[in-house]
């Protein structure tokens, strides 16, 4: 059972960290306008300083995604 245990949380821990990157993505999208005009439609949009947490946001993620990943 434990086995199980620990297979489900590293494949759901894997998909928040996917989550993190994906979001972290599109922050950066926003902070730099580049990207479709969909998510152009923001307040965050032409703001550098989102850009700079975007880029914090997908480090965690990929930290997220390694963590899980590397462990027993």
């Amino acid at each position: 059972m434990r086995a199980m245990f620990n297979i489900v949380m590293r494949i759901v821990s894997s998909l928040l960290g996917l989550l993190l990157i994906a979001m972290g993505s599109i922050w950066i999208m926003q902070g730099l306008r580049f990207g479709p005009e969909v998510i152009m439609r923001s307040f965050m949009a032409g703001d550098p300083k989102w850009a700079f947490y975007g880029v914090i946001l997908a480090l965690v993620g990929v930290g997220q995604v390694v963590w899980s990943n590397s462990r027993r």
